[in-house]
């Protein structure tokens, strides 16, 4: 997923501010689930965890490539590898790791839907 940076999106210092990186990797992690045919209106979910490491700034005016990609899949939990890259020089921005847990409409955890596994080929 490529996404553009705009003030918006950065500090006074036309820095990106720290936490617009969790949207970003959530907006990346939402068009792989609907790229699979999954409605995630449809799919209960939240953020369990999330791991994240800076390794180096984005600024205003840059565009960023976002690679995501499903590293496990436990019976309740969806464990996601996203990199954060700068499209012009490659350089690696970020890092995270990051774990939904899926819920039913108690928002307890609970099993991850069949149809929803075998979207994602698990």
């Amino acid at each position: 997923m490529e996404k553009r940076i705009y003030f918006h999106d950065t500090d006074c210092g036309g820095v990106v501010y720290y936490s617009n990186y969790l949207k970003f990797l959530e907006e990346a992690r939402t068009e792989l689930i609907e790229s699979k045919g999954i409605k995630v209106l449809e799919f209960l979910h939240a953020v369990r965890k999330c791991n994240i490491t800076y390794k180096s700034p984005a600024r205003y005016g840059d565009i960023l490539l976002i690679e995501t990609k499903i590293r496990e899949l436990t019976a309740a939990q969806i464990i996601f590898e996203q990199k954060i890259f700068n499209k012009s020089d490659k350089r690696l921005v970020v890092e995270a790791e990051t774990s939904l847990v899926s819920l039913n409409s108690d928002f307890k955890p609970t099993q991850i839907p069949e149809y929803v596994k075998k979207a994602l080929g698990f």
